[in-house]
């Protein structure tokens, strides 16, 4: 378990959001650190007033223009918001976008590649992954709760048997919101050295990572009984952007990547978006991207590694297939020491869903996902580790939950150093530095 002590060590790259996330997540446990104290958010109570409500709704809703206004190709653009609470769910999704987009460059080329055809970008789905343990309990619960408070619900269910995987996904009120894709790897089928990795690794799991008042203001948003706010908004993006346990140990993430890659993968990013998805059919009938082979063929042109297939027959009902993985730097622990380790992250993908003729003899878009395609994009973080910079700290780790991780986030904790301090290494290939 990482421990804090006095001299502190942070990512230098990202410090204010560790900053800003580091704070309200421990806000959010409860966390007995000087100058925090726990968050009780409000019921689902009147407000007393209708002045007040209307004044924060828009307060919230101008800051979701000034936002869109900064925007240069944001997936949810076209959706077109009837409420508050879809103004914040909104709002939400296009934060988890740009976490996502400042780590995943393969993004940035499609841009250009949707802009130079005046192409439209539409996200078909969102992917989330979970580990599902009884002590302590976690699973897909621990992501789709926070998206259920606000209105989505689950609409298929799929088994992954060779992977030992379970997944719902998710659909909005409202079909024009992306769906989400929410898996679960089942610790219980694993071997006992991966169940010991896992145990091991969450037993450090806050209970409170997404506490219940949370959630009840989430849904009182959702039925439009409470306005949103910001402080709401950060909470449950912090919810999915920071690490719910302790850094793991790099042993153990090793020792589960030996046996379920996927579970090595959430071991070290927790519940970050796994990846986003552009819909070809979005792009339009005028572009030269109307397909999903010759939008493969303009991203490779600019230099993206794509998958080697199309997962999906040709003239099927879907038809997906991906960038591959960008890797990067990752903090494990090594007993008492912090080492970097360059693990894959996410990738990008491509969803084609043509209309197709059903059993009753009418044209209909098939809106699920199929156990086959979906089973092959799963081993795109297979990857390998590759330990690209280590930080030969001195001193015991001491203190548990004070620790803001994920991609982008390499870890921020204090460490009780008996002489120096040290800075953080940026990328491979950096070296130690000490004053």
């Amino acid at each position: 378990m990482l421990r804090s002590g006095t001299a502190a060590i942070r990512c230098t790259t990202c410090l204010p959001h560790v900053r800003q996330l580091t704070t309200l997540s421990s806000a959010i446990r409860g966390d007995r650190t000087p100058g925090f104290r726990q968050v009780k958010w409000p019921l689902a109570t009147p407000l007393g007033g209708r002045s007040r409500r209307t004044e924060g709704a828009a307060s919230f809703r101008s800051s979701a223009v000034a936002a869109s206004s900064k925007a240069e190709c944001m997936p949810h653009s076209h959706i077109s918001a009837t409420k508050d609470s879809e103004v914040f769910t909104l709002r939400l999704l296009d934060r988890l976008w740009e976490k996502y987009r400042e780590r995943v460059s393969y993004v940035r080329t499609y841009e250009e590649v949707v802009k130079s055809q005046k192409a439209t970008f539409v996200n078909d789905h969102i992917a989330f992954r979970s580990i599902a343990l009884q002590e302590p309990s976690c699973g897909i619960a621990s992501v789709s709760r926070v998206f259920e408070a606000l209105g989505y619900r689950p609409a298929a269910t799929y088994t992954f048997e060779d992977k030992h995987l379970n997944a719902i996904h998710y659909e909005h009120p409202r079909p024009i919101f992306p769906k989400l894709f929410i898996s679960e790897l089942k610790a219980w089928e694993l071997s006992e050295a991966s169940q010991a990795a896992i145990t091991s690794s969450l037993s450090s799991l806050n209970p409170l990572h997404v506490p219940q008042s949370l959630l009840s203001s989430l849904h009182a948003i959702g039925q439009n009984t409470l306005p949103p706010s910001e402080d709401a908004l950060e909470a449950a993006a912090a919810a999915i952007l920071t690490l719910p346990w302790d850094v793991p140990q790099e042993e153990a993430v090793k020792t589960l990547h030996q046996e379920s890659q996927y579970g090595a993968w959430v071991l070290v990013h927790g519940y970050n978006v796994n990846h986003f998805t552009a819909l070809i059919n979005s792009h339009g009938p005028t572009t030269t991207i109307q397909s999903i082979e010759s939008t493969v063929e303009a991203l490779q042109a600019e230099g993206v590694p794509m998958k080697s297939q199309i997962e999906g027959d040709t003239g099927g009902k879907l038809r997906q297939t991906a960038t591959q993985a960008v890797n990067m730097p990752i903090a494990m622990a090594r007993g008492n020491k912090v080492v970097e380790v360059d693990w894959p992250y996410a990738y990008f993908e491509l969803a084609q869903r043509d209309p197709y003729t059903d059993h009753d003899g009418q044209l209909t878009r098939f809106e699920g996902f199929l156990s086959a395609n979906a089973t092959h994009l799963f081993d795109i973080t297979q990857g390998g580790p590759e330990v690209k910079a280590r930080v030969p700290l001195a001193g015991q780790l001491e203190s548990s939950h004070s620790v803001a991780s994920g991609p982008g986030c390499h870890w921020q904790g204090n460490l009780k150093a008996p002489t120096g301090s040290f800075s953080w290494p940026q990328g491979p290939g950096a070296t130690e530095s000490a004053t």
